[in-house]
């Protein structure tokens, strides 16, 4: 007589904890932005983001925004809700892509609005060759994988930014060693150091 095996059943794969932060202005201001417990992943402190978007201000109206490396998505939620009329948002982590994409249901964002991909940064700068260029760009990686110059060398050949261009980068680093590794000279308009972070606003320098 054969003995029975008996089958275990899978466990599911446990969720990582998920935590939130809070848009600070704007037409979703207080609303929370839900962000998960990964590697790298370590949404823009709510002083730091003040500073950035007093910086930006106006400039953000009716612009077309990308988030880089979106983690948490709040710095492009924050662009929306500060009168940005597009965002398109890139993150390579699924279950933080279905946190972002949650979100912009639960804020009532249009579709025509926000495109949210689930690539990494590399992957994606080919997939948006030859689309209108952006006005405001994020470049926030995380720090430790040192993608500010692949970045910017990407938005460069893929033609996705013009002359008037801002450009946020942060980073755990002082700017005038970092921007002395670009492929590409900036000119800055805004920068601080907050804390352990390093956050600017530039354009690219013109002949």
């Amino acid at each position: 007589m054969m003995s029975k095996i008996s089958k275990r059943p899978n466990k599911a794969t446990k969720s990582p904890p998920v935590s939130h932060v809070r848009i600070i202005g704007g037409e979703y201001r207080r609303r929370l932005v839900a962000f998960i417990d990964a590697d790298g992943l370590r949404p823009t402190p709510d002083r730091v983001r003040e500073t950035v978007f007093n910086w930006l201000a106006d400039e953000l109206v009716n612009a077309k925004v990308l988030d880089c490396c979106a983690g948490s998505g709040v710095l492009g939620f924050e662009a929306l809700s500060r009168g940005a009329k597009q965002l398109t948002s890139i993150e390579p982590n699924h279950e933080q892509c279905r946190h972002i994409k949650a979100t912009q249901a639960l804020l009532g964002i249009a579709d025509t609005k926000i495109v949210t991909m689930q690539a990494t940064i590399q992957q994606a700068l080919p997939q948006l060759a030859n689309t209108e260029p952006f006005d405001v760009v994020f470049i926030d990686p995380p720090y430790q994988l040192a993608l500010w110059d692949t970045i910017l060398h990407g938005l460069i050949n893929h033609q996705l930014i013009h002359p008037q261009t801002l450009l946020y980068i942060e980073s755990d680093q002082d700017h005038t060693q970092l921007l002395e590794s670009f492929t590409a000279s900036l000119e800055p308009l805004k920068y601080k150091k907050m804390g352990q972070i390093f956050a600017g606003i530039y354009q690219l320098k013109t002949l």
